[in-house]
């Protein structure tokens, strides 16, 4: 406890301390801060390093210290700081011709070497091989291997003892400058390579986020349409009733009103827990059990209270284990909107039927729902504008079923119309 008490803040574990940053962090910034000002003003940066190497050139050359390592200490000084100027001039172009400047740094070298003067500004050789080995191809390095060894041999041969002290120390410093080159130009291609993935996949969240919000706004919209669209029909066809039986049976009309004050607080109460769903946190949204096909009983009462005759038909033997809750859901929707259909472009010169037929396979749940409606406009969605027969087809899609609307094939002369949807009771493998 007193240890815990006693422990200076800064010292916790987890804890960070902006005073004791590591020294590695504020290299990196610095070299950060360098690059971008590198980047921004290319020339003043290469100004000052071309400066400082002819200062570097005009120094040695009047300290005298070029002839401590020179191989011929007598050779003129004003040759000698002309060789040291023409070495550092061309490093103002070595980003954008690297090749070219060790070109014309080639003769200059020869001449360095023949004479014995070895001015130590021909070593600046090595900042252009770095910068071949950065932005150049490898295949690059052989020909600047070429243009430094040449007159180095030249120059060896000409003076026997002068091999050591002059071919070994350019040879070991051009592999020193063309490792660091290809160390970080890989390190620069492997950071871009990063950024780049990292940008691709931000990219790719931010569409599959796109997708994800579109999937459900059309989720979303494919359950208020069938919510609203349904519950409106039946409302619809309650009041065309109740109307119509308000001047002969006054009761008939009251029956008629109450179902559709029944259907309207129905669908009132699924809509408002959809909307909450989308507006109350997960935990606190009211939810209840999505509709199965134990609730299909209580769907056709309601299209029959709206003046739709229906009858329910089911052939073979369910399954021992009942369909997924999703395709339960599935069936009914789809049953769902074709009565819905049927209610609103059935027809109002005769008065239609339907039947709904549950078919039931080894490997499929069929659903056939038919009408003896004769209007066909509208039903169409894809044609009439409307959204019920797409979204059946989506919800088929989803289980990998498939859906057929269209008139009856079998009642040319009097119409009539039929959905048929095809379920498989599993999921598909692939």
């Amino acid at each position: 406890m007193n240890r815990a008490k006693n422990r200076a803040p800064g010292n916790a574990p987890g804890s960070t301390q902006r005073d004791s940053a590591p020294v590695t962090g504020h290299i990196q910034r610095l070299f950060r801060r360098v690059r971008a000002f590198d980047l921004r003003r290319p020339l003043v940066w290469n100004g000052l390093l071309t400066f400082c190497w002819g200062l570097f050139a005009v120094l040695d050359v009047s300290s005298g210290g070029w002839r401590t390592v020179a191989l011929d200490p007598g050779v003129p000084g004003t040759p000698v700081l002309l060789m040291g100027v023409a070495f550092c001039v061309p490093l103002l172009w070595r980003r954008t011709h690297p090749l070219a400047v060790l070109a014309f740094m080639a003769p200059l070298s020869l001449v360095n070497v023949w004479s014995g003067a070895v001015v130590q500004a021909a070593y600046v050789q090595q900042v252009v091989v770095f910068n071949i080995a950065l932005r150049l191809p490898v295949r690059a390095l052989a020909w600047a291997g070429a243009l430094v060894a040449a007159p180095l041999l030249a120059g060896a041969a000409h003076r026997p003892d002068s091999w050591d002290p002059l071919v070994l120390p350019h040879v070991w410093a051009f592999a020193l400058s063309a490792m660091l080159g290809i160390v970080v130009r890989t390190r620069k291609e492997y950071t871009e390579a990063l950024v780049d993935r990292a940008r691709r996949l931000e990219l790719e969240r931010d569409q599959q986020a796109r997708l994800a919000a579109a999937a459900e706004r059309t989720r979303i919209a494919r359950e208020m349409h069938d919510i609203i669209g349904h519950n409106l029909s039946v409302i619809t066809g309650l009041a065309d009733g109740g109307a119509y039986a308000a001047a002969k049976s006054p009761e008939r009309a009251g029956q008629a009103l109450e179902a559709i004050g029944t259907t309207s607080r129905q669908a009132l109460t699924e809509l408002r827990r959809l909307l909450g769903v989308l507006r109350d946190h997960p935990a606190e949204a009211d939810r209840a059990p999505q509709p199965t096909l134990d609730d299909l009983d209580e769907l056709l009462t309601g299209v029959r209270s709206a003046g739709l005759p229906v009858r329910l038909r089911v052939h073979g033997t369910p399954p021992p284990t009942p369909p997924t809750p999703g395709r339960q859901l599935t069936v009914y929707r789809v049953v769902q909107e074709a009565l819905t259909n049927t209610l609103k472009h059935g027809g109002t010169d005769t008065a239609p039927t339907a039947e709904v037929t549950l078919t039931y396979r080894a490997t499929e749940l069929e659903a056939l729902v038919t009408d003896t409606g004769t209007g066909a406009v509208g039903r169409l969605g894809s044609d009439g504008g409307g959204q019920g027969i797409p979204g059946m087809r989506e919800r088929a899609s989803l289980y990998d079923g498939t859906l057929e609307a269209g008139p009856r094939p079998d009642s040319a002369p009097v119409g009539g119309w039929q959905v048929r949807l095809r379920l498989p009771l599993e999921d598909n493998p692939s």
